[in-house]
């Protein structure tokens, strides 16, 4: 049967205490350094028990299964999932979006390892489901919500896809300069960067600089009269808005927000002479160079994401 054949990924990650331990190679000097600083150490070994309680949980599961294997998601931009893989990921929210990335109409099922502790806006699922729901998904008779992913390709041929969204801009804090396309419309920019988001995306990043732009725009005495609403996580099309553009004789702030599909892409032409860079998702080590005599389009990929419900 097919069931029985398939793979499961187990996407994992590393928790908070893991990383301090790798820092500070022991518990005690980790406990030192962050109640040095004032911080509840025990907060970060309860999230580490937590985590480390749910994922014995599915490995337990999987174990009884059969064909599994556990990954690490440092490691996703060099793993190779088989066609028929299923994929599951334990929380937080980012490690779906992360993962996402990588796969191509694969089923993916959000974990959520401590939903005292995160929300979990893709993890509809905790520990203790996934022995019920694991035949219906390798039997692919679980229900899964579409969602867009954003492609970026430059004119040099490679490219990029984003779960939630892009930043285009400096690789520290300096100025971007750029020409910025859309509909017909081009001009010339300086700002702190350019974010395209996807609607999965549009409750994240975007959503904090809209949350931003009105508050700014109400507390000078101009009350907004429209209030930002993401959009849906399947809709086709993207929105870009660009972070702290900045008016002069060289540069304009009129395209500064709007939306992108497929009848009228977003085109940036990088006029930096160094520094510039494109990365997705938040992941600033997995990022594509954009430095002058290189253009960007932004739309939509044919990929489509699988988040089982």
């Amino acid at each position: 049967m097919r069931g029985v054949e398939r793979k499961v990924v187990l996407v994992s990650r590393a928790t908070r205490l893991d990383e301090l331990l790798r820092r500070h190679q022991s518990l005690e000097q980790a406990r030192y350094v962050v109640e040095r600083m004032g911080g509840d150490f025990d907060d970060y070994l309860e999230e580490h028990r937590a985590y480390g309680a749910a994922r014995a949980v599915l490995l337990e599961t999987l174990a009884a299964y059969g064909r599994y294997q556990v990954v690490d998601r440092t490691l996703l931009p060099n793993f190779i999932f088989a066609p028929d893989d299923v994929v599951v990921a334990m929380g937080q929210d980012g490690v779906v979006a992360n993962t996402l990335k990588y796969l191509d109409g694969h089923p993916l099922v959000g974990i959520n390892p401590d939903p005292a502790r995160f929300d979990g806006l893709l993890l509809p699922f905790e520990a203790r489901d996934f022995a019920r729901i694991l035949p219906e998904v390798l039997a692919d008779r679980r229900a899964a919500k579409a969602i867009t992913i954003a492609q970026a390709t430059l004119s040099d041929g490679q490219s990029l896809l984003a779960v939630n969204d892009f930043f285009v801009g400096p690789r520290s804090h300096t100025s971007a300069r750029y020409e910025i396309s859309l509909a017909g419309r081009s001009e010339i920019q300086s700002s702190s960067g350019i974010i395209v988001c996807t609607g999965l995306g549009s409750t994240a990043w975007m959503k904090s600089i809209a949350t931003g732009a009105l508050a700014v725009a109400s507390a000078l005495g101009d009350p907004p009269r429209a209030r930002y609403e993401p959009f849906a996580w399947d809709a086709a099309r993207l929105q870009f808005a660009v972070r702290e553009p900045f008016p002069s004789r060289a540069s304009r702030t009129d395209l500064v927000f709007g939306a992108v599909d497929a009848k009228s892409p977003l085109e940036v032409r990088s006029l930096m002479g160094g520094n510039g860079v494109i990365f997705s998702d938040g992941i600033e080590a997995d990022l594509l160079e954009f430095n002058a005599g290189v253009s960007a389009r932004f739309g939509i990929s044919p990929r489509v994401g699988r988040l089982v419900t």
